[in-house]
């Protein structure tokens, strides 16, 4: 295993920041740094908020996916429920909120299973994947726009759903690919 900590000798020295464009949902921005051979320039950098979402497991080994169309791909794919984590409001309790809004489900049981960054090198967009298990459908969805269609996928038709590019977005790829990696 490496060190998380990193020996320092190619690390990146930061020196400020300038604003480009600021919103609610996005930061975009340069900041001046310096590579350790000491060349220094203004480098691109996205901020987006923090996300959360859920894969939801029932207890025939299935799990419950959205088929969901994204305009800026122009592209249709089975996600998993999620959403934006809103100021003070814990990723556990986004991806639980978001659940219940995108499919009227709720987790009986919630264990945190991967965060991670899906564009690292220009973009800081930290995203937190949770496993729930348990499922009780507690009312409809509130949230009808966002999806086409609900459906409990078996779990052992994820990886070819992944292959054939059914499940392509980075969230979904990493927190179900997560669920299935065997535990070692």
């Amino acid at each position: 295993m490496s060190d998380t900590t990193g020996g320092g000798s190619s690390r990146w020295k930061t020196f400020g920041e300038r604003v480009i464009y600021d919103n609610p949902w996005v930061w975009l921005g340069q900041v001046d740094v310096e590579l350790p051979d000491g060349e220094r320039f203004w480098h691109h950098v996205v901020r987006l908020h923090r996300a959360a979402m859920m894969v939801l497991v029932d207890d025939q080994d299935r799990v419950l996916l959205l088929w969901r169309h994204r305009f800026v791909q122009d592209r249709w794919g089975w996600e998993l429920p999620g959403g934006l984590i809103d100021q003070g409001e814990e990723p556990s309790e986004t991806a639980a909120r978001e659940l219940e809004e995108e499919t009227g489900y709720r987790a009986g049981r919630v264990e945190h299973l991967v965060t991670f960054q899906p564009m690292v090198g220009m973009v800081d967009s930290e995203h937190v994947v949770f496993v729930g298990r348990d499922p009780e459908k507690v009312g409809e969805p509130t949230e009808a726009t966002e999806i086409e269609r609900m459906e409990w996928v078996p779990l052992a038709s994820v990886p070819g759903l992944i292959k054939a590019g059914e499940i392509w977005n980075s969230g979904s790829l990493v927190g179900l690919m997560g669920l299935l990696m065997p535990e070692g």
